[in-house]
């Protein structure tokens, strides 16, 4: 799999999925597809006022490597995130189209996500935390640069009830269509402060 390959997947709705011994790496479209709304993000009180608290900050990219690692180590059985999926990833990176939004406390990365952003498309691949609510404030943070950027759909595939508490919610796979197509006519870019 090249990355030429896999980012004309993403603009076609797919996302990549990988398994130890399967022969390439599989493309999927989920329908209904989970997106968090950009404009009706919500974050409950309990959860902003303890990211408040944490001392956590926020970096863009300057671990990119270390938070696909964490998140690959997170998953056990189904894993999805290989080692050739994650160099898939690096690659994509390296061509500033996979980008990372990392959680710091007293130096040392505690939680992130990383994704592919694609026009006004910003779509969140994993999330891994190693510290209390560093997941969810990874979520607040990448929020607030998404939105602040100009992104007009954040994907995150598929909603589980931890993205539901922040706003995700489902759309069926020919409206998901739509609004893809709309934000990669976009002219957005993810460089700049957290």
């Amino acid at each position: 799999m090249d990355p030429v390959t896999c980012l004309t997947a993403y603009r076609r709705g797919a996302f990549p999925m990988d398994a130890r011994g399967d022969a390439d790496i599989s493309f999927y479209i989920a329908d209904p597809r989970a997106v968090l709304p950009i404009d009706g993000f919500r974050v409950p009180r309990t959860v902003a006022r303890t990211v408040r608290g944490a001392g956590f900050t926020a970096r863009l990219d300057t671990a990119f490597s270390q938070v696909v690692e964490a998140c690959g180590g997170m998953r056990t059985g189904g894993e999805w995130l290989t080692p050739r999926l994650a160099r898939l990833y690096e690659e994509l990176h390296a061509a500033a189209v996979a980008h990372s939004v990392e959680v710091w406390r007293d130096g040392h990365l505690c939680g992130g996500l990383f994704g592919v952003a694609l026009g006004g498309v910003f779509t969140s691949e994993s999330m891994f935390h190693t510290a209390p609510n560093a997941g969810n404030a990874a979520l607040v943070f990448a929020h607030a640069h998404i939105a602040a950027r100009g992104y007009a759909l954040w994907d995150i595939q598929m909603a589980t009830d931890h993205t539901r508490r922040f706003g995700a919610v489902e759309v069926p796979a020919h409206e998901y269509t739509r609004l893809l197509e709309g934000a990669l006519a976009m002219d957005v870019t993810f460089a700049g402060d957290a």
